[in-house]
């Protein structure tokens, strides 16, 4: 049986470039480097970075990491201030940047969880919602 969410693995096509993006902008601790690979942790996620082509997609996959309200303004601040490309506008429950890293990965950085986002949809439900 499943148990949860093991690592995530992103194709990367600079190494050093990726590894100080999400070091340094995003906040990860690193531990390992190798000619063609890195492990990161944020929390309980573990990030694998990977030199291959990456070919990010143009849909509305991402990755949303979680911020505390306390720290949203300063992180978006510092994301604005070193022209980081954003992808789209917040239009959801909770503050939100959705921004770019090097290889054109959607990433979003979100205050709010999963029970707050379901008590929105009390409130202003999505449309043709069904509960399960």
């Amino acid at each position: 049986m499943l148990t949860g969410l093991n690592h995530l693995t992103l194709a990367v096509s600079d190494l050093n470039r990726s590894l100080n993006f999400y070091t340094a902008i995003i906040g990860f601790k690193g531990h390992v480097k190798w000619a063609t690979g890195a492990y990161l942790s944020l929390g309980d996620l573990w990030l694998c970075l990977s030199l291959d082509t990456p070919n990010p997609r143009q849909d509305y996959s991402h990755i949303a990491f979680s911020i505390s309200p306390l720290h949203f303004s300063a992180f978006q601040q510092r994301v604005r201030e070193q022209n980081i490309a954003e992808w789209k506008s917040n239009s959801s429950e909770g503050d939100s940047i959705y921004l770019l890293d090097p290889d054109g990965h959607q990433l979003e950085v979100h205050v709010g969880d999963l029970e707050s986002r379901l008590s929105a949809l009390q409130l202003k439900p999505y449309k043709d919602l069904i509960w399960l």
